[in-house]
Parts: structure tokens; sequence; C-alpha cells
């Protein structure tokens, strides 16, 4: 399994030609690709999506969160903002998803690029 954020989702169903892309590309064809959980509520919330990337989206996988996953992603969070990252919460739970699941992330979102290097998150 593989995971991918909004970026990475939103250039592939907008057909740009990225590393990002074809990555959701082959992990569509694979049925490797799956989504944490704040992921799946970005892309349905977006007004401007379109009807059927809507029903497309709601039928990947979906990551669970486990028992203490809140707990988790606020220790990462606080860590990471006393070592001087910025960590948007919703970050913070993509990251602690993908940790939690040890699964890597497919992302063009410079912030959870710089995340991962101090939280043991693994990207795609």
């Amino acid at each position: 399994m593989i995971a991918a954020d909004r970026t990475a989702l939103t250039a592939f169903f907008k057909g740009e030609e990225c590393r990002e892309s074809s990555l959701v590309f082959v992990a569509l064809t694979a049925c490797d690709l799956c989504l944490p959980p704040v992921v799946l509520t970005e892309m349905l919330s977006n007004p401007a999506s379109e009807h059927e990337m809507l029903e497309t989206v709601a039928g990947f996988t979906q990551l669970d969160v486990t028992e203490g996953f809140w707990e988790r992603a606020g220790a990462l969070r606080r860590s990471l903002k006393q070592h001087g990252v910025k960590a948007k919460v919703r970050d913070a739970l993509i990251a602690q998803s993908c940790i939690d699941h040890d699964i890597a992330l497919i992302t063009r979102n410079a912030d959870l690029r710089v995340l991962a290097k101090h939280c043991g998150l693994k990207l795609a």
C-alpha cells in the first residue's frame, strides 16, 4: 500500500505530467492506493470537484484511525514545533496516519517534505 495526499491526487486528476501523478497512476493500477482520512475529507469537501472524481475518491481504501492516534498526532506536532518545524494540523494528521500504518506518502506538499525529515514519515 501507498498513500497519497490532496496535492498528488489533484495533480493526477488534472492530468498534470509529474512524478507524483505517475506514482498515483501506478498505485491505482496495482490497487495499492490508500488515503489518510483527512485527505479523503479534503477531497470530498472541495466545491470545485467534479462528481465523477468525488465518486472515485470515495471508493479509495481509507487508512484506519488506530487507538491513540489523536494523542500521537498531537505529540508529533508538538515535537516538530519544539524543533522549530512548522506543522499544520492537517499535515501532522496525514503524517501520523502514514507512520501508524508504516506506508509511504505521495505528495507535492513542500511542508510535508520538510516535516518528513524530522518525524519518520516515509515519502514515495
